[in-house]
């Protein structure tokens, strides 16, 4: 079976204006679970503003893909862990920008982050 990743969409239930409400995943023969990835570089430096942070978070979460030989087409999930709601805009475009106009699944949670001068946390699922 070929792998298909696509929207499926409840016609009785709300839609969602830039993701999808739930992803059907069929005829994958790997799943990838993608840890938290941190606004971390490398050399181990943070940058001082959010959408260099998300950048960066979307970074690691891209190299993690690539590690398993995937893309951001075989993303199925990603939660995004904010830590000041006032980041919501910027996190948006940041993840619309990173994203490519996918529509995938997607959760935000408003949150206390492991390291304060965090301001997100972006994990995944993602199949092929």
């Amino acid at each position: 079976m070929t792998l298909s990743i696509r929207e499926s969409t409840a016609q009785d239930a709300p839609e969602a204006p830039t993701y999808a409400q739930a992803m059907e995943v069929r005829g994958a023969e790997r799943i990838l679970f993608v840890s938290g990835q941190i606004p971390v570089r490398r050399d181990g430096t943070v940058p001082a503003t959010f959408a260099e942070q998300a950048e960066v978070a979307w970074s690691n979460v891209l190299a993690q893909l690539r590690a398993a030989r995937m893309t951001v087409d075989n993303l199925v999930k990603v939660t995004i862990f904010l830590s000041d709601r006032k980041y919501i805009d910027e996190y948006r475009r940041t993840r619309d920008a990173a994203l490519g106009g996918r529509r995938i699944g997607l959760t935000t949670i408003i949150t206390g982050i492991f390291d304060e001068g965090w301001l997100l946390e972006i994990e995944a699922i993602a199949a092929a």
